[in-house]
This record gives structure tokens, sequence and C-alpha cells, in this order.
């Protein structure tokens, strides 16, 4: 006959076993009820002081579609500076305030998620998305925002072309356009890009790198093309240089308040759709010949290490540009995103560039 010394191990495992899974139940049933709260919390922007301050995040319609844009001033009177956003699809609401809070105190400035991106995603009708329609959603918004005035704007990477045709097309909504990590001519920049990548490759002898990269040569014709060059000059720090900053937003990004849970899940898929069905505009694209003339002042802000969007091309189109004014700025140890990687410089510089052509905020 068995005695209770005997059965206790036994007895005491299984109690054990017991205890685990219900603080296993317990605790999963803690996280499914902090995901449904997270998931009732409406899209919000961190509070600016002042009587005159804006900080929110608006819908508008663009083309009959509902777009979200994200204002964000300390003082409503100021002039709006519009940053259009690269990708495309790389819509960057939640950690906007990480590089334009230094511009907030003398504009309004507007972050806007693209048809197709972000926030301004669900319900989009794929097959009418085009570049063409994204500058005329340019332009519309550009009116709504400056109500009857001017405003300023910003281009990032394929916000670049984006934005250069929005002012080519409506030069008399604008002040002055800067354009960063400028697309110029694709075929020529995707050359540079290529064989910077290879050479940096070869240079660490780098045989997987170089494997792969022989397996594709611009011009691109492929997303999957594109994605595996920018996959090895990522590793070779020749899109964001400084990858250090880019990793130190990653946790804002997940976390910021400006999109809902449902769009932080969707995020990555509306990325990709809009990268696959916006290819064709982005193929082949030659400012050089289709924009002899923009009517505003124009501020090209270079990083010397972007080999995305290589320079030299800028640099090209910049001495033949008839405007107001062509004005190159160089950031030495940055590459193809200023705003992340050098963001007081960035902002510094595009204070002391545009405020001077600002009226007014009276």
């Amino acid at each position: 006959m068995q005695n209770d010394s005997e059965r206790r191990p036994g007895k005491d495992f299984k109690g054990w076993v017991i205890r685990i899974l219900k603080g296993f139940g317990l605790l999963l049933g803690l996280l499914l009820l902090a995901i449904f709260v997270w998931a009732l919390i409406p899209p919000f922007t961190r509070s600016i002081p002042g009587e005159h301050a804006i900080f929110e995040i608006q819908s508008i319609s663009l083309g009959g579609f509902k777009q979200s844009v994200l204002l964000r001033g300390n003082d409503r009177r100021n002039p709006v500076l519009l940053y259009v956003h690269g990708g495309p699809g790389s819509a960057q609401m939640p950690i906007a305030s990480t590089y334009s809070d230094e511009l907030e105190k003398h504009f309004v400035v507007a972050h806007w998620d693209q048809r197709g991106a972000g926030a301004s995603c669900a319900g989009v009708d794929w097959n009418t998305l085009s570049l063409d329609r994204i500058v005329n959603d340019t332009i519309e918004l550009a009116q709504n925002l400056g109500q009857g005035k001017k405003i300023f704007i910003i281009g990032h990477s394929w916000g670049t072309l984006v934005a250069t045709w929005a002012v080519q097309r409506r030069p008399d909504l604008f002040y002055a356009y800067v354009g960063t990590g400028q697309l110029v001519h694709r075929d020529r920049q995707e050359q540079i890009s290529y064989d910077w990548v290879v050479a940096a490759a070869r240079q660490s002898a780098d045989v997987q790198a170089l494997r792969e990269l022989a397996t594709i040569h611009p011009p691109y014709t492929t997303q999957a093309e594109f994605k595996l060059q920018r996959h090895w000059l990522s590793e070779y720090h020749g899109d964001v240089y400084r990858a250090d900053r880019e990793r130190a937003l990653f946790l804002a990004e997940l976390f910021g308040p400006e999109y809902s849970l449902f769009t932080k899940i969707r995020y990555q898929r509306c990325f990709d759709a809009s990268l696959d069905y916006l290819l064709k505009d982005r193929l082949h694209v030659d400012l050089l010949r289709d924009i002899p003339e923009l009517k505003v002042p124009v501020f090209f802000f270079l990083g010397r290490r972007d080999y995305n969007t290589p320079t030299p091309l800028v640099v090209e189109w910049a001495a033949q540009l008839k405007a107001p004014r062509v004005e190159i700025v160089w950031f030495e140890d940055a590459g193809h995103s200023l705003g992340m990687e050098a963001p007081h410089e960035f902002q510094q510089r595009l204070l002391e560039k545009l405020l001077p052509l600002a009226p007014s905020m009276r």
C-alpha cells in the first residue's frame, strides 16, 4: 500500500503544472484585454501648449477619398509646411515630430499619409492608384491647407517626384520647394547606385552579395530587383548612413499614438502594395528632360553619403534648372533620410532657408 509520502511528489508536480497553466491563462487573458483596449483607442497626437497651437489629425477628402493629415504647430496662423513622404507607401506620421519639433515653432507642419499608405490605406482602390492621382491629391491638399495662401512643400525620395510635379503644375500654390533624397533620372541613378554597392561588396570580398547582385542589372523592371539591390545597399549603409538613428526610431513608430492598432497591423501590407501598384510610375523617370523649369525657389538638401538617390544627378539638374533660386545644401555625414539621420541640422537649415521667404504670420 502506497503511503502519503510516496504519493506527494506526483501530486506536487501536477499541482505545480496546474498553477503554471493558470498563470499562463491569466497572462493571456490580460494580454488579450490590453490588445482589445488598445484597439479601441482612437489615433491622437501629443498636445502643444498655447492659445493658438494646433495638434490634430484631420481626415480630408482628396480626389473623393478620405486621407489622414497630421497638423502640428505652436501657432495655427503660421505658414504651412507640407511634408510629402517617400516610398511610395512609406508614411511616417508616428515619428514625424522627431524631425519637426523645431519647425513646429515657426510653421504649421503637415505630415500627410498619401493615398494607399499608412492611415490613408483602408478602402483604397488600388487599380486607380498612380503618380498622377497622388500629384492631384497633393495640389488639392495644398489648396485646402493654404486656404487662399501659399504654402511651403518638402518632398523626400518618392515624395520629391510627387512634390516636384505638383509645384510644376501649380507654382501659384507654393512659396518654395525643398527636395531631399531627390529623384532626377531613375535609370542613371540606379546604375550609379548599383555600381557603388557592387564595388563595396568587392572591397569586402562579400561572395553572397556579389552572387545575388549579379542576378540583376539596372534598369530594373520588377519590384523584386529593386528590393534585392536595396537590401545590399542598406547592408553597406549606402541608403541610411546613420542606421543607429533609424533603429532608435523603431519603438516610436511601433507605439506612436498617431496610428490605430489596425493601421499598424496593415501598415506593411499597404507599403508593399503601394510599391507594386506604383512601380510603373517609378521606372524611367527623367526630370532633366521633363522639368527644365520651376517657378519657385528650389533647395536641394543632399546627404553626401546617399547612394539610394545618388547626388551627382541632382547636381547636374540643379546646374541647368531654371528657377528664381536654386541652391544645394550639403549634409556631410548623412545619407538618404536626413530627417531621421540629422534631425537637428535638417531643421535648422530648413529654418535658415525658408523663414526669409515666409510672410509675417500676422
